[in-house]
């Protein structure tokens, strides 16, 4: 594995916790990277995404990156969140290789549209299709590919944001496909899917919708599903680096 391999990178950043999926309230140092091949009607990480934002972004190695890993965790092995963007755009696989050797974990977020090798090596791996009110389309195969890679070595698991009936009904049928995996969902934050760059809905209108997801869940007795607040924008909003 090339360790030398630069890595866009948008943010290192932590500890802090993680705050949704399957790790949730997990002490964690995020490793967020730049470029992203969706554009999301409701992203709230644009600075990550576009090209825009090129000029904040840095290209480093694995050594540089665990480098700031290790003097933000003070010598704890902490898990670390890669997180984008989508970093399955990245070359990652010696990162996990230097992290892992010296005894940290390894989580990582992406829509499953790029299947990596390296995923297998992860220990957690979350792959959050985006629904209709995102505006971008779900290739199952390429889904089913990245599912595929986790293997054995990822816990692998499945989160949606659901904004709408639609979303709901959408993340229902994915999962039908998945039926191995465990099953998170969240409320959309954002006031409507349309904008790109909306502005964030206020805590009574997120909890109204969460409120909304858990009664639609317990009305189909979809109990395999987990239904999870964004536990870090309940905390600080949508404020970078938290």
């Amino acid at each position: 594995m090339n360790v030398a391999e630069k890595i866009c990178i948008c943010e290192i950043f932590g500890p802090t916790i993680q705050g949704e999926g399957a790790c949730i309230g997990r002490p964690t140092i995020f490793v967020r990277t730049g470029g992203c091949d969706y554009r999301c009607r409701w992203c709230d990480t644009l600075y990550a995404v576009e090209r825009r934002y090129l000029e904040d972004w840095s290209e480093m190695s694995a050594e540089e990156i665990l480098a700031k890993v290790q003097a933000l965790a003070g010598g704890h092995p902490l898990m670390v969140s890669l997180s984008g963007g989508n970093p399955a755009l990245q070359p990652l696989g010696g990162l996990l290789t230097l992290g892992k050797s010296s005894g940290y974990s390894f989580a990582l977020e992406t829509q499953g549209s790029v299947a990596q090798q390296w995923f297998a090596e992860l220990d957690v791996l979350t792959i959050s299709p985006k629904p209709p009110s995102s505006g971008m389309p779900t290739d199952l195969q390429k889904l089913q590919d990245c599912v595929a890679a986790g293997g054995e070595g990822a816990a692998t698991s499945l989160k949606f944001v659901i904004f709408d009936e639609a979303d709901y009904l959408y993340a229902l049928e994915v999962a039908r496909s998945f039926s191995h995996l465990p099953v998170y969902l969240q409320p959309c934050n954002y006031t409507s899917p349309g904008g790109g760059g909306e502005l964030p809905a206020d805590a009574a209108t997120v909890n109204a919708r969460m409120l909304w997801l858990v009664e639609r869940v317990l009305a189909d007795a979809w109990f395999a599903a987990r239904v999870l607040p964004q536990l870090h924008v309940l905390l600080w909003g949508n404020r970078r680096g938290v």
